[in-house]
């Protein structure tokens, strides 16, 4: 069981906001998520990768695989109060599910 973020690489977000949207997805993803895959996911460990994207274009093309994989996802919107402009597309979270679920759609993806 894992759970992976992405976040966009063309916003080149500070640090600290790269964490925040990276929580918000993280916590939005779990928030939707089955409570028995809640539970294997908490007593594996809560697993987490967060993975880059180039941009929106390739942010969105990751949220319709793994949706039509099946998979629970969670897509980041900021509300522009800080660095970015309202309504920019951020960050995306998948799952927690399978390990071998999520691979399939984003294993090849590098980490951020």
């Amino acid at each position: 069981m894992k759970q992976v973020i992405l976040i966009r690489q063309d916003l080149k977000l500070p640090k600290g906001k790269l964490a925040a949207q990276a929580a918000h997805a993280s916590t939005e993803a779990v928030l939707k998520s089955h409570k028995d895959d809640i539970s294997k996911w908490r007593s594996r460990g809560m697993k987490k990768v967060v993975l880059k994207v180039a941009d929106q274009k390739e942010l969105i093309k990751y949220k319709n695989l793994a949706e039509d994989a099946g998979l629970v996802t969670s897509l980041i919107i900021d509300a522009g109060r800080t660095v970015i402009e309202p309504g920019t597309m951020t960050s995306l979270g998948i799952g927690p599910d399978k390990e071998e679920k999520i691979d399939k759609i984003t294993g090849h993806l590098k980490m951020v």
